[in-house]
């Protein structure tokens, strides 16, 4: 893993991982006929682009569908 995996990019704040699991469900769902993507494909396919726990990969699908607030964001409390 490279030390600069986890920066967000400055322009639009996504890092590797979270722009893998972005390409990756475009291109499926592209594939897919605008279909919904199983979770356990799209995991697969991130997967060969970026080395991500499973556990790391729901936090970030959790967080991209508003399951879970964002603990760095400044509207959360607590």
């Amino acid at each position: 893993m490279n030390d600069y995996d986890n920066l967000p990019d400055v322009r639009d704040g996504l890092n590797r991982k979270e722009r893998a699991i972005l390409y990756c469900l475009h291109e499926t769902q592209k594939e897919m006929g605008g279909r919904n993507v199983p979770t356990i494909m799209l995991y697969g396919r991130v997967c060969e682009l970026v080395d991500i726990s499973q556990q790391e990969f729901q936090i970030i699908l959790a967080r991209f569908t508003g399951l879970t607030k964002n603990s760095n964001s400044p509207s959360h409390s607590g």
